[in-house]
């Protein structure tokens, strides 16, 4: 095996519930458990007076220590705090969050050593990283320093950037940032290389995110096809339909309103969670707590049935995912061999059952652990990334893709997309803009990321100026723009005026760049029930570009005919005006609807037409 002396690079899947880490070593891929003898950690962090507990000892105080408790960190990376998911989710949460300042990022305060603290969710999650880390260390018997995480393919690059961060915080040379159901298709891979071409939809349902990815694998060659999911749908929300229903049950047995006492919701919503699993393979089950508040028992059943009924919606809205999946990938359902089941949510059966209905009655795929198959392939594709293990898994070749598109705003409010959603990566695109007006000397770029013709409707990711453009008439200097995304799915956006040789460039970064709008999922479900509106939008921008291409044209032809003759024909100087207060009228009415500009064209055409014939013809 090469790469024998090299210390083990690892694999880990950070979850929203639980965390898991793997290692490649003799052929093969191993689960490395935690100090409990656990093959999964809690991704859950308590402060006590005197120290940090992390994973099962966290879970066990949780109880006891609700308001110190952290859970649910990735459900606030990389996210600010007035994002309506978090709003929604701080109603659920026994710690305090807040607004972390002028860049609204969301803080969580706890009490630890007697003094009031704040950690951020990247934070968080350095302190589960570490855990898994320490973990590692105590099984290889050595200091492990490289590792590949995972995300879920519909994270924002915001997010997969304080992911990394988290990462490296916490002690790791980050090798590679890799998509959780894309890390799935590698473990479900393994045994599969040599078997032909097979088309695989992944189906990712965890504690906090869904992804479903539909891939083709030939010969060792994984290529991701398309990708949809939603970031904040999971065992989570499961969990918190059954809480609400419960919160309103005991208003109307008990008259106690829980929903404010910390202690008394996180013993609730433990209940809830073990009454989920219980409903996988159960068709009642009773929910059991002692002195949930001031001294009131609680006790209720629920039926398998009514927890689906509780949840169906979300439940039918995986179900929409995977049909966008197949849009996207202008793919047929029965042009699949497996489905396969990844995330612990996977094993509640009415899910299955949507999904073998979906599939017309196909057998689902059940042979790979659905808790440990991400951190099975993060650990892959971190021994080959070092160059460690057999030809079995060196030959394997990975193409992910980009969830949203990619673009700059141009004009007003119109989006140019460079980087079409589903294009596979690492790659580097290019698009050349003009200046828009005589004389500019500077083009300021707007980067955003969207599927909506308008850049209002989309995420803005940054912006960046290139200045010292030579003086010309519009149109005459080109800036030539390259969107770079590296194998992490990271996106580097730069500028370049070739004649001059100047640059600039702005590596899209941080929270501090993204506005406070929903997630991608959102603003893709928005573009799909937006398309008539969208059409009229682009149809709009169509009919404004081409009317200002035409004004600034005829300008051009009568300067040239008059520069080339010289002679001052009749009309000429009227034009010459008339062209100059066009040129005004657009600057003024950029945001006018497509009939306006429709009757502006038809206007100046019939004034200009025949004297631009006329001029033809001399």
């Amino acid at each position: 095996m090469s790469g024998e002396s090299q210390a083990p690079a690892i694999g880990i899947d950070l979850g929203t519930t639980y965390s898991c880490v793997a290692v490649w070593r003799r052929d093969r891929v191993e689960i490395i458990p935690n100090d409990q003898g656990n093959r999964i950690t809690p991704s859950c962090v308590s402060f006590k007076e005197t120290e940090r507990l992390v994973g099962d000892a966290a879970i066990n105080v949780a109880a006891s220590n609700p308001v110190n408790t952290v859970f649910d960190a990735k459900r606030l990376i990389g996210k600010r705090f007035s994002d309506p998911l978090v709003q929604t989710d701080l109603m659920l949460w026994s710690f305090k969050v807040v607004s972390g300042g002028h860049d609204d990022k969301p803080m969580i305060v706890i009490t630890y050593m007697d003094e009031e603290k704040q950690f951020s969710a990247e934070e968080i999650s350095s302190m589960i990283l570490t855990k898994m880390k320490e973990m590692a260390e105590a099984y290889l018997g050595c200091p492990i320093k490289d590792a590949v995480i995972t995300v879920p393919a519909y994270f924002s690059d915001s997010q997969r950037r304080a992911t990394k961060e988290a990462g490296t915080n916490s002690g790791f040379n980050v090798l590679r940032i890799i998509v959780e159901p894309t890390a799935a298709a590698v473990a479900y891979g393994l045994d599969k290389m040599s078997s032909g071409e097979r088309n695989v939809l992944i189906f990712d349902l965890g504690g906090g995110t869904f992804d479903v990815s539909l891939l083709t694998m030939t010969d060792g060659v994984i290529k991701v096809k398309s990708i949809a999911g939603d970031t904040h749908l999971g065992g989570e929300d499961f969990d918190n339909r059954m809480v609400n229903y419960f919160l309103e049950e005991l208003k109307r047995k008990h008259k106690k309103d829980i929903s404010n006492k910390s202690r008394a919701l996180r013993r609730l919503k433990t209940a809830c969670e073990r009454a989920k699993r219980n409903l996988s393979f159960m068709a009642h089950t009773t929910v059991e707590i002692d002195a949930l508040y001031n001294g009131v028992d609680f006790e209720s059943k629920i039926s398998r049935a009514k927890f689906e009924e509780l949840n169906m919606d979300l439940f039918e809205k995986c179900i929409g995912h995977v049909e966008k999946c197949f849009k996207d990938a202008e793919m047929d359902k029965t042009s699949i061999h497996d489905v396969v089941l990844v995330g612990g949510s996977t094993r509640i059966p009415k899910v299955q059952q949507l999904l073998q209905d979906f599939f017309n009655g196909k057998e689902l795929c059940k042979n790979i652990h659905p808790d440990e198959a991400v951190a099975c392939g993060a650990a892959v594709q971190a021994a080959i990334l070092t160059g460690q293990g057999s030809d079995k898994i060196q030959n394997l070749i990975l193409y992910d893709v980009t969830p949203p598109s990619l673009g700059v705003g141009v004009a007003v409010d119109e989006m140019s997309v460079v980087v079409g959603r589903n294009t596979t990566f690492p790659t580097k695109k290019e698009a050349s803009y003009f200046t828009s007006c005589d004389d500019q000397t500077s083009m300021l770029f707007k980067v955003y990321e969207g599927e909506r013709p308008r850049v209002s409707d989309n995420i803005s990711l940054g912006e960046f100026r290139l200045s010292g453009i030579p003086r010309a008439p519009r149109g005459a200097q080109s800036i030539h723009v390259y969107f770079d995304i590296d194998a992490n799915g990271i996106l580097n956006v730069s500028g370049e005026h070739k004649t001059t040789g100047k640059k600039n460039s702005i590596t899209i970064s941080t929270v501090d760049t993204m506005r406070p709008k929903d997630e991608i999922h959102k603003m893709l479900e928005d573009a799909e029930r937006c398309k008539s509106e969208d059409a009229r939008h682009k149809h709009r921008f169509a009919l404004r570009r081409s009317l200002d291409n035409y004004i600034y044209a005829t300008r051009d032809n009568i300067l040239a005919k008059r520069s080339a003759s010289n002679v001052a024909a009749a009309g000429t100087k009227r034009i010459r005006g008339e062209i100059k207060n066009a040129i005004q009228w657009m600057k003024e009415n950029r945001l006018a609807e497509a009939d306006v500009f429709e009757s502006k064209r038809k206007e100046l055409e019939s004034n200009w037409n025949p004297f631009i014939k006329k001029e033809s013809s001399n």
